[in-house]
C-alpha cells in the first residue's frame, strides 16, 4: 500500500478517536453537578370493559388486561362494570388478577355505569378494588351464592365462605362490613344512593371521564380492553344449558343424517357435539349430567336400528333432564337455572318430539318404499323357469331373467316358480305346484 495513503488513513482514524474522547469528556463536564432529567411520560389508564357475565371468558380477558397494564406500567386500571354475575370460581380468579395488579403498584377501580349492575359475583369483584364509583341508576348486589342442586350443608359451607370473603374485602378498603354482610346473608342489593349512604361504594360519578378526573388522571392515555374472540368463545360455551343442547343436538343430527344421508348434517352434528363437550369440560360440568346424556345418546342411536321415532323422542326428553343436571354442584351467583332455562329445555323437548315424528312419518315411509322397489321386492313373486334348473339355471321374474337355484328338486323349463330369497344376485326358488284339472 502507498505510504501516503496509509498515513492519511491513520491520521483520519486518530482524529475520529480524538473527537469521540473530547465529546465524552464534554458530556461528563456538562452533566457533573446537575440533576438527571427524565423525559416526561404520559400516564396510561387501562379501561376494562366488563359488560359481560362472570365466566371463563371474562376471567381470561381480565387477566390479560392486568398483564397488559403491568407490562406497560399503567397508572391505573378502571373496570367499567355492568354484569349480572356468574360462576364463583371465575369470580375468585378475577379477584386474584386484581390482587396481582395491586401488588404490582397499580390501583384498580370499579365504575358501575349508568343503570348498570355490579350484581352477584360482580359485587365481590367491585368490592376487591381500591374504589367503587357508582353512576345514577346503578346497583350493587345481591351477593348470595348458590350451589346448584347442592345439599343444605354444601350451600351453608359455600355461603359462609363467601360471607367471610365479602367482609374481608370490605374491611380491606374500609367499607361497611355490616352492609357487606347483608348483601351475602340476606341477598340484599343497594342502589347507588344507598350504597354511598351505607359506604358500600366510595364515590358517585356519571361518566368515565368524571372518574378519571376524580382520580387526577386527566390527559392520561386510555386503552380499552374487551373480550377477544377466544374469550368470547369461552364465555359462549360456559353456559351448561347451551353445552348440553349442543351435545344432544349433535347426536340427533348424526342419527337423522344416518337415516337420511346428506353428509352436511353429520358434519354439523360432529361440530356441535365437540363444542358442547369442550364447554362442559371448561366449566367442570356434573358427572351425573354426563351419565344421563350418555344414556340419552344410546336411546337416540338405537333409532337407527328401530326406525320408528319413539326411541329418539324418549332420548331427547331424557337428554333434557341431563342438560339440567350438568350444572349440578357448581357454585354460582346468581343461579343459572331460571325461567329462560326452563323455556330452553321445553323447546329442546318439543324439537325432539318433532324430529321423532319426522322420522316416523317421513323418513320411515321413504325407507320402506326403497325396500319395496329394491331386489328384496322380488321375494314372494311368481316367475317361470327359462331353462331347466338342476338345481341351477335361469328364471324370468317381473320381466327380468335371473340366475336361480332350486331348493325343491329339479325344475323343468317353463315350470312356474316362486322366489324365496336372494343372495349375491342369485335367486333361491321353489316349484309352484299346478292345480289339478278336473
Amino acid at each position: 500500500m502507498n505510504p501516503r495513503i496509509r498515513f492519511v488513513g491513520h491520521l483520519l482514524l486518530f482524529l475520529i478517536v480524538l473527537s469521540g474522547c473530547l465529546g465524552i469528556a464534554s458530556e461528563i463536564r456538562n452533566t457533573q453537578g446537575q440533576p438527571s432529567v427524565k423525559p416526561s411520560v404520559t400516564p396510561l389508564v387501562v379501561i376494562v370493559n366488563f359488560d359481560v357475565a362472570v365466566d371463563p371468558g371474562s376471567s381470561s380477558f381480565v387477566d390479560s388486561a392486568v398483564s397488559y397494564a403491568i407490562s406497560n406500567g399503567a397508572s391505573a386500571i378502571i373496570i367499567e362494570m355492568n354484569t349480572p354475575g356468574g360462576l364463583l370460581s371465575d369470580m375468585l380468579s378475577i379477584i386474584g388478577s386484581i390482587t396481582r395488579a395491586n401488588q404490582s403498584g397499580i390501583p384498580t377501580y370499579t365504575f358501575v355505569v349508568t343503570n348498570g349492575l355490579a350484581a352477584s359475583a360482580g359485587s365481590y369483584i367491585a368490592m376487591a378494588t381500591n374504589k367503587i364509583f357508582m353512576a345514577s341508576g346503578s346497583a350493587i348486589g345481591p351477593s348470595t351464592p348458590i350451589v346448584v342442586g347442592g345439599t343444605a350443608l354444601e350451600q351453608n359451607h359455600t355461603q359462609a365462605a363467601m360471607l367471610s370473603l365479602m367482609q374481608s374485602l370490605a374491611s380491606n378498603w374500609n367499607r361497611n362490613q355490616t352492609a357487606a354482610f347483608d348483601m351475602v346473608q340476606y341477598d340484599e342489593a343497594f342502589t347507588a344512593s344507598q350504597a354511598l349512604a351505607y359506604h358500600i361504594a366510595d364515590e358517585s360519578a356519571n361518566s368515565l371521564n368524571e372518574v378519571i378526573s376524580d382520580l387526577g388522571l386527566q390527559g392520561a392515555t386510555q386503552v380499552t380492553r374487551s373480550e377477544s374472540l377466544y374469550d368470547q368463545f369461552l364465555s359462549a360455551v360456559s353456559d351448561p344449558t347451551l353445552d348440553g343442547i349442543l351435545i344432544l343436538l349433535g347426536i340427533v343430527l348424526i342419527v337423522i343424517d344416518f337415516l337420511h344421508p346428506t353428509v352436511i348434517l353429520t358434519i354439523a352434528g360432529i361440530i356441535a357435539f365437540v363444542i358442547g363437550l369442550i364447554g362442559a369440560e371448561i366449566i367442570g360440568a356434573s358427572f351425573l349430567g354426563y351419565i344421563i346424556l350418555a344414556i340419552a345418546a344410546v336411546l337416540i342411536i338405537l333409532e337407527i336400528k328401530l326406525g320408528h321415532g319413539f326411541a329418539l323422542m324418549i332420548g331427547v326428553v331424557l337428554g333434557a333432564i341431563g342438560i339440567f343436571y350438568l350444572a349440578q354442584g357448581l357454585g354460582y351467583s346468581p343461579s343459572p337455572i331460571n325461567d329462560a332455562t326452563t323455556l330452553e329445555l321445553a323447546i329442546v323437548i318439543i324439537l325432539g318430539v318433532l324430529a321423532g315424528l319426522y322420522l316416523r312419518w317421513i323418513i320411515g315411509p321413504i325407507r320402506q318404499r326403497s325396500k319395496l322397489t329394491g331386489p328384496e321386492a322380488l321375494i314372494g313373486k311368481i316367475g317361470k323357469a327359462v331353462t331347466d334348473l338342476k338345481p341351477d339355471g335361469e328364471v324370468r321374474v317381473e320381466g327380468l331373467v335371473w340366475r336361480a337355484r332350486s331348493i325343491s328338486g329339479d325344475i323343468q323349463k317353463a315350470d312356474p316358480v316362486i322366489v324365496k330369497s336372494m343372495q349375491n344376485l342369485m335367486l333361491t326358488v321353489e316349484k309352484v305346484d299346478q292345480p289339478s284339472s278336473k
